[in-house]
């Protein structure tokens, strides 16, 4: 029997992904305005040329640092959302997928990436369109998708899903969030403060969206 392949990373790759994360330190410490090429560079210990070499300009190397870190982000919140349509206990797995959402949210990376995509608005609005995109309007999408799903099966009472989407995500999220982006305070919040807030939100969400007895329908 054949031993398995076992697939490393190329040198290129390598070089790539060594570059990304230096510059990611660079502007989440210095922003978009105080980094230079050179600084990434040094940071990741390769020669400028090599930084042109895999990146076009600054902006395409910020772009890539957005792209990658709201997908990684995302991606786990998406197939979760996506498994609600099979639910068994939707009060359950709400609480689940908000303590899960809100505490991705509050990672220090992405939130101090958030807070540059935003000073950068004015002049980069492609950008934070990127992070908008890829990021809460993609969940609250999939969200009204689910919720779409949860009523035709009686588990929930969803007029306008889109709507319904906007409100279980801000209800969760906006007083941590909030606070962190007008604060700078990075520091994750306590296990017991993420449950508060998801699960109150989902509290407040189902009073308002939950399907109500059968006997009452």
């Amino acid at each position: 029997m054949s031993e398995p392949e076992v697939k490393t990373e190329s040198r290129s790759a390598r070089k790539h992904r060594d570059i990304l994360e230096a510059a990611t330190q660079v502007f989440l410490a210095q922003g978009f305005a105080g980094t230079s090429i050179d600084q990434i560079a040094a940071r990741a210990a390769v020669s400028k040329p090599t930084v042109y070499k895999h990146f076009a300009d600054k902006q395409a190397l910020f772009t890539e640092i957005v792209t990658r870190t709201v997908d990684e982000a995302a991606e786990p919140v998406h197939a979760e959302v996506a498994s609600l349509r099979d639910t068994g206990d939707v009060a359950a797995d709400l609480r689940d997928l908000a303590r899960r959402q809100l505490a991705m949210v509050m990672r220090p990376r992405l939130l101090q990436l958030r807070r540059l995509v935003i000073g950068e608005a004015g002049r980069f609005p492609e950008l934070g369109r990127l992070f908008a995109e890829r990021g809460p309007a993609r969940t609250m999408a999939d969200l009204a998708t689910a919720f779409r799903g949860l009523t035709e099966r009686g588990l929930l009472a969803v007029d306008d899903a889109e709507v319904a989407a906007a409100h279980f995500n801000w209800l969760v999220m906006s007083v941590p969030l909030n606070r962190a982006m007008l604060t700078g305070d990075d520091a994750p919040p306590p296990a017991a403060e993420i449950e508060r807030y998801a699960d109150e939100g989902v509290r407040v969400f189902l009073a308002a969206y939950g399907a109500p007895p059968a006997g009452r329908r």
